[in-house]
């Protein structure tokens, strides 16, 4: 599936065969279609969240025994259809926008993944009984949540060298990387002593059906977690060392894969950690690249500039140089890249898609020192000339950006996580259906079963 999608709500549209709107038009809509939630100034339909439903269901074909009851799936999907309403309105509120080109970009992405065509996309929706205009709508959403997530991370989230240098020191010594899975039974900010006391109480008794083996960790994590990564089983992936913080990871080097944490209190709540595996990453092999040396010319689109008009620009710009203007002074009185302009437009060696696949995908087509037509991408059109190529070994480059991200990722999601939790405090939600009809409160189950949970 493309990477497109941040929500595991929307994984495996095409293997499902379903998916839910992210909004519901006026001629999809029955009669008998039924608020499920109020949130702010919108609404969730029960037929949103039915279809959303399904595809869990769907994902997990022929392993239903991992999920919870349905009225309990249920409210956690609710949760996570509540929390992208909310992330969405945060987005359009701070004037985040996707244009129809974007999603058709996204789209394209998504049948191409799947070796299918866009029509054929269109036609298996059509066969499940799903619309295209809710799909397009879905992938709205989630461009516009990615990008939400883009900002906040540019304006909260910053990793010093300084940081970067402790950790490939760290590195050096231990190259160890885990495999983790958690559960999280969350706490608000500012929790009282009873609310305290009843997470404790149900962290225990998740700890205590594991141990006595009547669940095992991923159903536990699936029915009990409040993690957004609950139906994932509460899978971590790989983390560094640096990526765990202190306290866990000197813990994580007692233990034995397999093996599970006594409750954790944490920034979030409480959490039960498993280690999954352990490998070791010290080792790095060359890593050879090509890489090519170019610099350009850009002409951005914008409110006042239409497409048509920075592409006839650029044009204009190009046949200047094939009549004998000189680059860089081309690019000095008309590139409107403010960050090479002084540098006659040099954007030094990258590799092939460092900015972007219509970028390089312009500049391997070219010979050394050929300046290419006009080429659109996200930023504008840019006309390139490439200088030149060389083989290079970026594996230390790599391994230094590798842990850059690394840092900046475990930062983003703590951050990520405090400000979804903000969000979701202030938010008017009101439920309409099932039990969860308690107004401004998350859907999770909070109470342990007394006997084995279905299915075992």
């Amino acid at each position: 599936m493309n990477k497109l999608f941040a929500s595991p709500l929307l994984a495996g549209l095409i293997a499902g065969g379903l998916l839910f709107g992210g909004a519901v038009h006026a001629q999809d809509v029955q009669p008998i279609d039924r608020i499920a939630a109020v949130v702010d100034e919108d609404v969730i339909l029960k037929t949103e969240l039915d279809r959303a439903v399904a595809n869990i269901l769907a994902q997990y074909a022929g392993r239903s025994e991992q999920l919870p009851p349905r009225d309990v799936l249920e409210k956690q999907v609710l949760e996570r259809l509540i929390l992208l309403k909310i992330q969405v309105a945060q987005a359009q509120g701070t004037g985040v926008r996707v244009t129809d080109q974007e999603i058709d970009q996204a789209i394209g992405g998504i049948a191409q993944s799947n070796k299918i065509s866009v029509e054929q996309l269109r036609q298996q929706l059509a066969r499940d009984g799903s619309s295209y205009t809710d799909f397009r709508a879905s992938i709205r959403d989630e461009l516009l949540v990615q990008r939400l997530r883009q900002r906040f991370a540019q304006t909260r989230v910053s990793v010093s060298d300084a940081e970067v240098d402790a950790a490939l020191s760290a590195q050096a010594n231990t190259g160890t990387q885990y495999h983790l899975a958690h559960i999280l039974v969350a706490l608000p900010e500012g929790a009282t002593a009873e609310q305290i006391a009843t997470a404790q109480k149900k962290v225990d008794g998740v700890k205590a059906l594991i141990d006595k083996g009547e669940m095992d960790f991923n159903a536990a994590a699936v029915r009990y977690s409040d993690s957004p990564n609950a139906l994932e089983g509460g899978d971590l992936g790989w983390r560094n060392g640096d990526e765990i913080p202190a306290a866990f990871s000197d813990l994580m080097k007692q233990m034995k894969p397999g093996q599970i944490t006594a409750p954790l209190r944490g920034p979030s709540g409480f959490q039960l950690l498993k280690l999954v595996e352990v490998r070791d990453a010290s080792q790095s092999s060359p890593q050879m690249v090509t890489q090519y040396h170019a610099r350009h010319i850009l002409v951005r689109v914008s409110d006042k500039v239409s497409e048509a008009q920075a592409k006839a620009k650029a044009e204009t710009l190009r046949a200047r140089i094939a009549g004998g203007a000189k680059f860089e002074d081309v690019v000095k009185e008309s590139s409107e890249d403010l960050g090479t302009q002084s540098k006659g437009g040099d954007l030094g060696w990258f590799m092939k898609d460092e900015f972007g696949p219509e970028f390089g995908g312009a500049v391997t087509s070219l010979a050394d020192n050929d300046i290419s037509q006009p080429i659109h991408t996200s930023a504008g059109y840019h006309i390139v000339q490439r200088l030149g190529t060389r083989e290079s070994d970026v594996a230390d480059q790599s391994k230094r950006a590798q842990v850059q991200e690394t840092i900046g990722r475990r930062k983003l999601e703590e951050e990520w996580n405090r400000f979804l939790r903000e969000k979701r405090g202030e938010a008017y939600v009101d439920f309409r259906v099932g039990k969860g009809s308690e107004g401004n409160q998350p859907g999770t189950e909070t109470t342990l079963p007394t006997a084995k949970p279905a299915g075992s």
